[in-house]
């Protein structure tokens, strides 16, 4: 595989639903996690994989990043789909997957939030949630 592909937010959520070791990294920070929400993937049976990308507060590279993945279970033979705010940190998470041998790896276009509205607010624009696709509080 060529790079990482952006897929939708749309089409993340058909292809976790269709492929069952399909599985979704959501590589934003705790802080993140625990005040904007989470994708919730209970209706498809699976559990999103937090996995942070950067570490709040310093937002210093996570290191172990992809040493993370292969604890929670995540196998190389999987398609993963990065998740973050916007889609910069999860293109640069896929990215290092593919190189530590995950070649199935895809950028959530849009990540979670997406660009800002006209009035600087998230989550209305593009992104999981714009898409009305489920989230919740964590």
């Amino acid at each position: 595989m060529a790079g990482v592909p952006d897929v939708s937010p749309t089409d993340t959520w058909k292809a976790l639903e269709s492929d069952p070791e399909a599985v979704l990294v959501d590589v934003r920070t705790d802080a993140e996690w625990n005040f904007v929400g989470v994708p919730d993937l209970s209706a498809l049976g699976k559990q999103v994989v937090l996995i942070p990308w950067q570490v709040y507060p310093s937002m210093s590279h996570n290191a172990h990043f992809t040493e993370h993945l292969a604890k929670a279970g995540v196998s190389p033979a999987s398609k993963i789909y990065f998740l973050c705010r916007s889609g910069a940190r999860s293109l640069a998470a896929g990215q290092a997957a593919q190189a530590s041998g995950y070649p199935h790896a895809f950028n959530v276009a849009d990540g979670f939030e997406g660009p800002p509205d006209g009035e600087g607010h998230r989550g209305t624009v593009a992104g999981w949630k714009a898409d009305g696709l489920p989230w919740r509080q964590r």
